[in-house]
């Protein structure tokens, strides 16, 4: 029986203490619903271990494969060029495949309403309630349609209206769309980061949500966040255990 890969979490890393924290929780919760799994972190800058350190340690101890899956909701930069590099430099022994991003994901639906609950909306409040989903933004075109396409499908789950905005790099910023539903009559206006940690950007969304009535904490540990993680190292690990076995 071939041993499973180890799944390497690649985070993008912060000079802000609260990101790296925030994804160890979330590496600990994935562990917690996966016990004889073993899940490695690594960051592409900023942090330590480093990618590459990791990599280089596994290959040292013998592990022979491993699925890589990037912390990130959307396929922009990081996912395309930044990740790939990086794991092209791998030791060679090294049998790697590239997990799927996060998002588009229900799960993360689902995180994003548990967190809208707990910064006290219900469920009732769907409906006079207009919501903006507030990315970090990005240059990538395919990024900035896929937050758009996460916004309209949430809105047909019930809220009064569901907008997106951008913290940077895209247009609109978060204040501006909470004007915006101000003005469509939603009776309250709640800002949902769509988020993984706390950084920069984040900080830019909850000062652009001051006029809000609700604002919801980044996804962070958040259970589907975790569940979600090993979905996609399962959909990564399948084909990676077929080639142990050719």
């Amino acid at each position: 029986m071939h041993r499973e890969p180890v799944l390497l979490v690649i985070a993008h890393g912060s000079r802000d203490p609260r990101h790296a924290a925030t994804v160890h929780a979330l590496v600990r919760r994935v562990r917690s619903l996966r016990p004889g799994l073993r899940v490695e972190t690594g960051f592409l800058d900023f942090n330590i271990p480093s990618v590459q350190g990791v990599l280089e340690s596994l290959a040292a101890r013998g592990v022979r494969d491993v699925v890589a899956l990037p912390l990130l909701l959307t396929r922009a930069f990081h996912a395309k060029a930044d990740i790939p590099a990086v794991l092209r430099d791998a030791p060679p022994r090294l049998r790697i495949r590239q997990a799927e991003v996060l998002g588009p994901s229900p799960l993360l639906l689902s995180a994003l309403e548990r967190r809208l609950y707990e910064a006290g909306l219900t469920p009732a409040d769907k409906s006079s309630t207009g919501v903006v989903l507030a990315s970090a933004g990005s240059t990538d075109p395919e990024a900035i349609a896929v937050i758009a396409d996460i916004a309209r499908e949430w809105r047909h789950t019930g809220w009064c209206a569901v907008r997106p905005a951008f913290a940077s790099a895209a247009l609109p910023r978060t204040e501006d769309a909470v004007r915006a539903l101000r003005a469509l009559g939603c009776a309250r206006v709640a800002v949902a980061p769509y988020i993984l940690a706390p950084g920069r950007l984040p900080d830019r969304i909850a000062r652009g949500a001051a006029d809000a009535d609700v604002l919801a904490d980044v996804l962070g540990p958040a259970p589907e966040v975790a569940r979600l993680l090993l979905e996609r190292y399962d959909g990564a690990r399948v084909p990676a255990l077929a080639a142990v076995g050719a």
